[in-house]
C-alpha cells in the first residue's frame, strides 16, 4: 500500500464515542465542567484533536443533560466509575489508541492549539504556551525589572517549573522584539525564534486580552 503524502488536517469529527472519556473528565474531583485549559482537558483535547473551546462545550452540554442521549449515558455511567473506566478503556483500544504515529505515517499533518502545548524543538523546558504567559507579564514589567530577583519573574518561573534565569532569558529576548525599545544588540539565542513568533501573534493586538488568555492558561499548570 502507497503512503499517503497528502496533506491532512489533525482534526476529527465529532463522534458519539467521544462522550465516554469527556464524561469521566467530567466526573474527576472536583465534578464539573473543567477549566478551559485545565491539564487533563487540554490532554484528552490532543488525544480527540478537538479544540479547548469545543470540549468545554461539550462537558457543559453534559451538565445540563442537554439531549435524550446523554441522559441515557448519564445514568449508565455517572454511579458507576469503574463501569465507566472500563468502557473508556475498551473504547481506546478499538480505536487503536497509541498508534496515531502509525495513522498518520506519510502524511503531512497540521496542528492547531496541539503545538502551542507541545516542547519546543529549540528547547524543551519550554512550550508556546510558556512562552505566552512569559509575554503577559513582560507588559506588567519595565525592562529594570525584568530579572530573576523580581518577585514576579520568580513566581511565574515556579509555576512553569523553570528556573527564573530562563523566564529572565524570554523577557530579555522579547526586548529585543519590543520595537519601542529599539534594542540593536546581537543574540545568538536558539529562543529568539519561537519569541519573535509569540511576539508576532499577540503582542499588537489588546494587551487586556492576551492578560485574560493567560490567566486561562495558567490552569494547565495548576
Amino acid at each position: 500500500m502507497q503512503k499517503r503524502s497528502k496533506r491532512m488536517a489533525k482534526t476529527n469529527v465529532w463522534q458519539d464515542e467521544y462522550w465516554l472519556p469527556v464524561l469521566q473528565l467530567y466526573l474527576q474531583r472536583p465534578v464539573g465542567v473543567k477549566p478551559l485549559y485545565q491539564r487533563d482537558a487540554v490532554q484528552l483535547c490532543m488525544e480527540l484533536h478537538v479544540a479547548p473551546k469545543t470540549l468545554h462545550e461539550r462537558q457543559t452540554q453534559i451538565a445540563q443533560l442537554s439531549t435524550p442521549r446523554l441522559e441515557r449515558i448519564w445514568q449508565t455511567y455517572s454511579e458507576n466509575p469503574r463501569r465507566l473506566a472500563r468502557a473508556v478503556r475498551l473504547w481506546r483500544e478499538m480505536r487503536g489508541f497509541g498508534a496515531a504515529s502509525e495513522f498518520y505515517e506519510g502524511v503531512e499533518v497540521q496542528e492547531t492549539f496541539e503545538k502551542d502545548f507541545r516542547p519546543l524543538a529549540e528547547d524543551g523546558r519550554l512550550t508556546p504556551v510558556a512562552l505566552i504567559l512569559v509575554l503577559d507579564l513582560y507588559f506588567q514589567l519595565v525592562p529594570q525589572t525584568m530579572v530573576a530577583q523580581t518577585p514576579e519573574v520568580a513566581e511565574l518561573a515556579r509555576l512553569l517549573g523553570v528556573s527564573p534565569g530562563l523566564v529572565e532569558e524570554v523577557l530579555h529576548l522579547y526586548q529585543l522584539c519590543d520595537p519601542y525599545l529599539n534594542r540593536q544588540e546581537v543574540t545568538f539565542s536558539a529562543l529568539l525564534l519561537p519569541c519573535q513568533q509569540v511576539w508576532q501573534r499577540f503582542a499588537n493586538g489588546d494587551t487586556g486580552q492576551l492578560n485574560a488568555l493567560a490567566g486561562e492558561l495558567k490552569e494547565y499548570y495548576r
